[in-house]
């Protein structure tokens, strides 16, 4: 990771139309240029090499089709050891069969399983309903031996002198209707066979033991048999719209016992059968696709980088011959050597006769910005460009933020044992990265917290170090040098007497008294102040001075890394009229509280720290340019405190109009300071330092290199002086209110810091010292639930809800109060063509 980004060319490529693809196809592997597209006015319909690329696309479609089928057979899908390389145009058409001929074989297996699936559900289905069916004939014969008590249609009188119904005087005859049904459709079913038939059918159903599945929506359901006995044909007529609109799933009653014995016997025997048929087919299926799937993952990576190489040669033009291709790219200034050996190890692959060559050209675009980085660096990285992407050649704040990032946050999580903990669950990420790479878990939280790892590990470390320096290790302290603090020498020195122990509930330890203070702890706070009633009072002011300092170093940090972008970009005027100003204003007020801390620290001793004077008070006193009714800090600080509220009050005037002054005078002939152009390079690439955008105006493109018009010589500028001006003002106004506003912004770290020693404290108190009073035996098996609750409200509430608060507040400190000091984010990310950036249908549908 470097402190700025790249330094970038164009170049244009001419590739020879026979090695073209291997040459892009060799580009790809390498990822060291980003093409242009030279063809915008032309439509993707419209382009040399559409049909190669729907080619591509119906290849992506029959391996799509083949991915789900081998995720349905829940076969693996090996990824291959050394990732394949483009396939050559000549094989194309040979990939192209092999996977047709896989997907129609697929398909026909795929079908003939699914018809004998569908075949044996049936057969399974008529099997329980003729099982079923038969103890309703049975349950009916012994109905019919009780004699005239029972009717079978109560409804129909019988005639005494024929001995027969009325339905059968009209020549109706008795019919069956039986079949399946859905368990949830059965009330309905059969409310609507009573409202449409009068009552005359009698329906008898009982629910199927097993369930059964559904091959149109592959629902397991439950479903009932159903017998219905009716009078007549057109009853069974309406009997059977009903059974269609319900999408029964009807099957012939016989009528005898001996019939549905037979039907019985040929059921099982055909079961059997298809049963046996189904394995083999399965088995024959799983052949296919576990052969399929020892190759599925080489095709999807040769169709991607395929698909990948002719947008690519989409993008490119072609000259009048036809016979070579250009297409313009950049390119980091550094890699041009490889970029050669690149187009050179294409040509040779690609048995041209003339080599690819590359030229580099000049041009008045800006670049693209390239910060390289590792996977340590990355992840700080993108909390930078979270922010925005960099100028081209912008300073980069994202080494900086390696060491200010974790520490801003271990300021406000200083915790020794949440730290300890933070860094043992990231340095397990970082020793198992291998295995977590490989398995590529789906789990989007995950996945952020393993890119993070390094961030969390940093985090970690600089938590454990505030919570030295705090002593604060799960609310409680360390005595690990021993306390400075005595008791004894306040009874020795007949301070304290028995009688004072007796009356008085809280007592002060006087510093003043010899013995009772040695001096400072080695690390950190005294432990002793862990027991102090007055501990709350005491971190309020060490940690709200100690966020002052660091907020004010910060900001002051970040001013003066605007000055390496000025001494890169050449424009040194913007050293004494933004520079200068913008620092005198901000060290002659928050500067100078910062030194009115440091000055009290060390000026005052324990004798008299009774007279020490609040610098709350004198701080307002200095705006009010009055004398403090209070003792002054020091002698002269009334004349010092007016001539720095002098120069913080004339750095305004010269923050707001000296560049647009001094940018109207250079505009109107004026000597120029700072502002340079430089002709380099004997192969026409010229150089120009000039005044950058903001400098002139929003409505003229310049960047720190500028290439030659269209007529060969430098583009003229428009200047316009109100833009400038209104730019300028605003940017005045921002940074002046932003100096206090943010100064009081870094009091968040004294806030959130107290906060989770309050939260960790209240946690130890309500939860695990209810553990640890128990005395009695049955307190060691108490201990170990209040134990699981305590570390269970540790890890969610002050790791994960009070490190994430922390996170987001230390990312505010850095992108509002820091970045904006020197860091516009203005940019645009140097996007490489990559084979192995390229994202892949197949990964985000879960398929791969």
């Amino acid at each position: 990771m470097g402190f700025r980004s790249e330094e970038m060319c164009l170049a244009q490529l001419f590739l020879q139309s026979g090695s073209a693809y291997d040459c892009i196809s060799e580009l790809g592997e390498m990822g060291l240029v980003e093409f242009r597209d030279l063809n915008p006015s032309v439509s993707s319909f419209q382009r040399r090499f559409v049909s190669e690329i729907k080619r591509c696309e119906e290849m992506e479609r029959i391996l799509g089709y083949l991915l789900r089928e081998i995720r349905k057979a829940n076969l693996a899908v090996p990824e291959a050891e050394i990732p394949p390389v483009a396939p050559a145009p000549k094989n194309v058409l040979e990939i192209m069969e092999q996977l047709q001929r896989l997907e129609v074989e697929l398909s026909e297996v795929a079908k003939n399983k699914e018809k004998l699936q569908r075949n044996l559900l049936e057969l399974t289905e008529y099997t329980h309903m003729l099982r079923i069916t038969h103890t309703f004939m049975h349950s009916r014969s012994r109905h019919e031996a009780l004699g005239p008590q029972y009717e079978e249609f109560p409804s129909l009188e019988t005639e005494s002198v024929t001995g027969c119904t009325s339905m059968q005087r009209l020549g109706a005859k008795l019919g069956f209707i039986s079949g399946l049904i859905q368990r949830v459709k059965v009330e309905a079913f059969e409310r609507m066979l009573w409202r449409v038939c009068k009552g005359y059918t009698i329906l008898s159903y009982a629910e199927v033991d097993e369930s059964l599945a559904d091959l149109d929506t592959g629902e397991i359901n439950k479903n009932v048999v159903f017998l219905i006995s009716f009078w007549g044909d057109q009853i069974g007529q309406k009997v059977q719209k009903i059974c269609d609109c319900y999408h029964c799933h009807l099957y012939p009653h016989p009528e005898t016992d001996e019939e549905r014995a037979d039907v019985m016997d040929s059921l099982r025997t055909r079961i059997h059968d298809l049963q046996n048929v189904l394995h083999r087919t399965e088995d024959y299926l799983k052949q296919v696709l576990h052969k399929a799937s020892e190759s599925a993952h080489s095709w999807v990576l040769q169709v991607k980088k395929m698909k990948a190489i002719y947008h690519i040669l989409n993008l490119c033009s072609f000259d009048v011959t036809n016979k070579c291709l250009i297409a313009e790219v950049w390119c980091p200034v550094s890699d041009l050597a490889n970029l050669r050996r690149t187009l050179e190890e294409g040509s040779r692959k690609g048995d041209a006769t003339v080599p690819s060559f590359v030229n580099r050209i000049p041009s008045s675009d800006t670049p693209p910005t390239l910060l390289r980085s590792n996977k340590f660096t990355s992840g700080f990285q993108s909390i930078v460009e979270a922010y925005g992407v960099g100028d081209y050649r912008e300073a980069s704040p994202a080494p900086y933020t390696i060491i200010t990032f974790p520490f801003l946050f271990a300021v406000m999580f200083g915790d020794l044992g949440h730290g300890s903990v933070m860094t043992l669950f990231a340095l397990w990420m970082v020793l198992t990265e291998k295995d977590h790479k490989r398995r590529r878990p789906g789990n989007q939280v995950w996945t952020t917290f393993f890119d993070g790892r390094y961030i969390i590990l940093m985090m970690g470390l600089f938590s454990i170090y505030t919570g030295l320096i705090y002593n604060d290790c799960f609310s409680k302290s360390l005595n690990i040098f021993g306390s400075a603090w005595s008791v004894k020498a306040m009874f020795t020195k007949q301070e304290w007497t028995n009688e004072t122990l007796q009356t008085n509930a809280l007592l002060t330890l006087d510093p003043n008294v010899s013995g009772v203070f040695s001096g400072p702890y080695p690390l950190g706070i005294d432990p002793i102040w862990n027991m102090a009633v007055n501990r709350l009072t005491f971190l309020n002011s060490y940690k709200m001075k100690m966020s002052v300092i660091i907020g004010v170093i910060h900001m002051s940090f970040g001013v003066v890394l605007s000055v390496f972008n000025h001494l890169h970009f050449r424009q040194k005027f913007k050293i004494y009229l933004l520079f200068l100003p913008e620092l005198l204003f901000l060290l002659c007020l928050f500067g100078y509280l910062v030194f009115m801390i440091f000055y009290k620290w060390l000026a005052f001793s324990v004798r008299d720290s009774q007279l020490a004077p609040s610098i709350l008070i004198h701080f307002i006193n200095m705006f009010l340019m009055q004398e403090s009714a209070t003792t002054p800090l020091y002698p002269g600080q009334i004349g010092l405190q007016v001539f720095l509220v002098v120069v913080a009050l004339l750095s305004v005037p010269v923050l707001l109009f000296g560049r647009p002054l001094y940018l109207y005078w250079l505009h109107h002939g004026g000597k120029s300071l700072g502002v340079h152009r430089v002709c380099l390079c004997s192969c026409g690439y010229e150089r120009v330092r000039r005044v950058s955008e903001e400098d002139l105006s929003p409505s003229v493109v310049h960047d720190e290199e500028e290439g030659l018009s269209d007529s060969g010589g430098p583009r003229e500028v428009k200047f316009d002086f109100g833009d400038v001006f209104l730019h300028q003002a605003i940017h005045t106004i921002e940074y002046c209110l932003g100096c206090v506003s943010n100064t009081a912004s870094y009091l968040r770290l004294w806030a959130l810091s107290l906060a989770h020693a309050q939260l960790s404290e209240v946690l130890w108190a309500m939860v695990m010292r209810l553990g640890l009073r128990m005395s009695s035996r049955l307190g060691v098996l108490f201990l170990v639930p209040v134990f699981s609750v305590f570390a269970l409200l540790t890890i969610s509430i002050l790791l994960v809800m009070e490190g994430l608060s922390a996170f987001l507040h230390a990312l505010r400190l850095h992108w509002v109060e820091f970045q904006n000091k020197f860091y516009s984010g203005t940019g645009v990310k140097f996007a490489p063509f990559d084979f192995s950036l390229l994202p892949s249908v197949f990964e985000q549908d879960g398929l791969l």
